[in-house]
């Protein structure tokens, strides 16, 4: 029984339960959203660890680790997962496309507490290709076979290309192709097979299957948007549109049939297109939760992308995305290295918080009202405790030796904070009374 079959059946699970502590709701609550597809519960099968994703929960961050043909170190690859856990990453995507790819996904899988999800075309697509060189050639009963066992080796959440089929390559041939081209690895592979065999993509022609499958291990249908904007003039054109559509009628065929599902969002949007962005996924999928891919609210600030997807996480997890994708330095010119992973998970830590201050005010935002109080009393211990990234504030202090007494480096004998004291002491006295 997934956790969707039984939050209909009114039964609340451990699951549900570990998400309402997590959360601060309670297990009605979970169960209820879960019950009508609009909280998904990721379970890591390796450790137990569960991560509730959705309506009326915070806003979570994935990390994304991985091989390439041009780089294929799986220890690296193991190493930057671990660190994307150690900097607050609520779950991982391994996105292996060259070496052993079985081994070194268990592998990974085993080095972390974390949901690891992958997106199965990549290792189809890699065997292919090194069997064949031709694309054409995968045999869809292989592409079946090898979804079952991934998911058998423990992936809790899969991103699969289903709406990228033949009605949808159409509409991107019909508006005149795009700025920023075919951007997903395994949309533009199965946008190949599909033109050179003159068949259906059998991930949406074959849809019934794939669910059955991902049922019997409970493993999170996450709907890839293989037809995702890589330009911010193609954000809402008519193909991702399409796309998203079909994508929406597939989420509620899953959720019917008792699976649990997300669905997934473009990567570049310019700002004022995200909100609605993410009000238009979650009005045709019934609330499903929407998986953001970024976005990007420009496309040239490649060498800082994790401060461009910053600026629209931030967007998006305030107009109600529910799972953050981090976008890291590396982005568009390398595979990313150990820091720029640590630095992608904390910029999208850091954008995911901001949108939530909005989306769940009176709860997201108690830590800024302490880190508030606490700074205006120039108490900096208390200060960093309520820190998204404490250790990295303490260690900024330390290396810079810039705390002396109460007074930082940065306004010295002219403290603001501690000039004001003079002339509203009585006042604060009743104020820290009243805290």
């Amino acid at each position: 029984m997934t956790e969707l079959e039984a939050a209909r059946a009114g039964k609340i699970t451990e699951a549900m339960e570990e998400v309402a502590r997590a959360e601060g709701v309670s297990p009605e609550f979970v169960r209820e959203q879960v019950a009508r597809g609009q909280v998904v519960i990721i379970k890591a099968r390796q450790s137990g660890r569960v991560v509730g994703v959705g309506a009326g929960l915070s806003t979570k961050v994935n990390a994304s680790v991985g091989t390439s043909s041009h780089l294929c170190d799986p220890e690296l690859e193991k190493k930057k997962a671990r660190l994307a856990e150690e900097a607050g990453a609520d779950t991982l995507m391994e996105l292996s496309a060259a070496g052993d790819m079985d081994q070194i996904r268990r592998e990974i899988i085993a080095a972390v507490s974390l949901p690891v999800g992958n997106v199965p075309l990549y290792q189809a697509f890699c065997e292919v290709l090194r069997r064949y060189q031709d694309p054409a050639k995968l045999d869809p009963e292989y592409l079946f076979d090898l979804v079952e066992r991934q998911c058998a080796d423990g992936i809790a959440f899969m991103a699969i290309h289903c709406g990228i089929n033949l009605f949808t390559i159409e509409r991107l041939k019909a508006q005149g192709y795009r700025y920023g081209g075919l951007v997903s690895k395994g949309g533009s592979l199965m946008a190949q097979w599909m033109v050179k065999n003159q068949k259906e993509n059998p991930l949406y022609e074959q849809f019934d299957r794939l669910v059955e499958i991902l049922k019997k291990y409970d493993t999170v249908l996450s709907l890839g948007n293989g037809l995702r904007a890589g330009a911010i003039h193609d954000s809402l054109d008519r193909a991702q549109v399409a796309e998203l559509l079909i994508n929406c009628e597939l989420a509620e065929r899953a959720r019917e049939a008792g699976c649990q599902v997300m669905v997934e969002g473009p990567g570049h949007v310019p700002l004022d297109e995200i909100e609605a962005s993410v009000l238009l996924a979650k009005k045709m999928s019934g609330g499903a939760p929407y998986y953001m891919l970024g976005p990007l609210p420009t496309d040239v600030g490649a060498a800082f992308d994790h401060i461009t997807a910053a600026i629209g996480a931030a967007l998006s997890a305030k107009a109600g995305a529910d799972l953050i994708c981090y976008v890291t330095p590396a982005e568009h010119l390398s595979l990313p290295n150990e820091e720029d992973v640590v630095l992608g998970v904390k910029a999208a830590r850091l954008a995911a918080h901001v949108g939530d201050v909005v989306k769940l005010r009176g709860k997201a935002d108690r830590r800024d009202e302490q880190v508030s109080k606490d700074r205006r009393d120039l108490k900096w211990a208390a200060v960093f405790d309520n820190l998204l990234f404490p250790e990295d504030a303490r260690r900024l202090v330390e290396e810079r030796r810039s705390v002396k007494d109460r007074k930082c480096s940065m306004c010295g004998e002219l403290c603001a904070l501690e000039q004001a004291e003079v002339v509203f002491k009585d006042f604060l006295k009743d104020a820290k009374r009243n805290d």
